[in-house]
């Protein structure tokens, strides 16, 4: 009965919207037109957002990416969506819109390591956003590990330090064949890829910059074995790590 009712009411609708345009069918025609592609918008536009993932070669699936602030390696791909297996950033921030435990908002994973959440993103988001590839043609990614070193301390020792353990953690190989089949395909210019440190003077240290190449998907682990190495060879050395200081004049209340 309940059907029944729906029926007559939507008859009855439809007529009373046909009156005012009798014998103008096409202005009709074409008002219902215009409100069902502004309301498939977001419905064409996805589709060709899997058109252009697939023509421009975007990504595939099993790339790590990034789009709209969003990282995660890709799991599948379909004409209106894309859904990620989230990874986490190396700040962890939570955002605005986080809930107390978490369970929201941005990853809370300080590192490039899954957080567990499926994220399904619009197609239509490669026209709007930047999307970032990580992995499509360069499995490689340059990290860096900066130590501060107190001045007065040997931190020529402790740059050589760095630039052992970066030469240990680097695939510098496996990253000039992955650079040599990437400039096959892209004009790239030739990049170096050999472990270097970097050494910089400000007011408060000796800032020691390490940069090196490590596989993508092993890059929290190999940094944190690297910087285990590094600490206990500067402890053994003697070579203090510097912090922040300041320096405070205490005067009694005679002068």
């Amino acid at each position: 009965m309940g059907h029944f009712f729906a029926v007559i009411v939507l008859v009855v609708a439809l007529l009373v919207i046909w009156k005012p345009f009798g014998g103008r069918a096409p202005l009709l025609i074409g008002l219902i037109g215009a409100g069902v592609a502004f309301a498939a918008q977001e419905l064409i536009g996805a589709v060709a957002g899997w058109f252009n993932i697939l023509s421009g070669s975007i990504y595939r699936i099993g790339d790590r990416i990034e789009i709209g602030g969003l990282q995660g390696d890709v799991i599948d791909i379909t004409p209106l969506r894309t859904k990620l297996m989230e990874i986490g950033n190396e700040r962890g921030e939570i955002g605005a819109a986080a809930s107390a435990d978490g369970s929201s908002g941005p990853s809370w994973v300080k590192g490039r390591q899954y957080t567990g959440r499926l994220v399904t993103i619009s197609n239509k988001a490669t026209f709007e956003e930047a999307v970032f590839n990580y992995s499509s043609a360069f499995e490689f990614v340059w990290d860096e590990l900066t130590l501060p070193v107190r001045y007065g301390g040997d931190w020529k020792l402790a740059e050589r330090i760095l630039l052992e353990e970066a030469e240990r953690a680097s695939t510098g190989e496996g990253a000039h064949e992955a650079m040599r089949a990437m400039a096959q395909r892209y004009p790239v210019p030739r990049t170096e890829v050999e472990p270097r440190v970097f050494v910089r003077a400000t007011d408060n240290w000796i800032e020691l910059s390490a940069r090196f190449v490590i596989p993508l998907r092993t890059a929290r682990s190999a940094k944190d074995e690297m910087t285990r190495r590094i600490l206990e060879r500067l402890e053994s050395n003697g070579i203090e790590i510097a912090s922040t200081t300041i320096d405070a004049t205490i005067r009694n209340g005679d002068g």
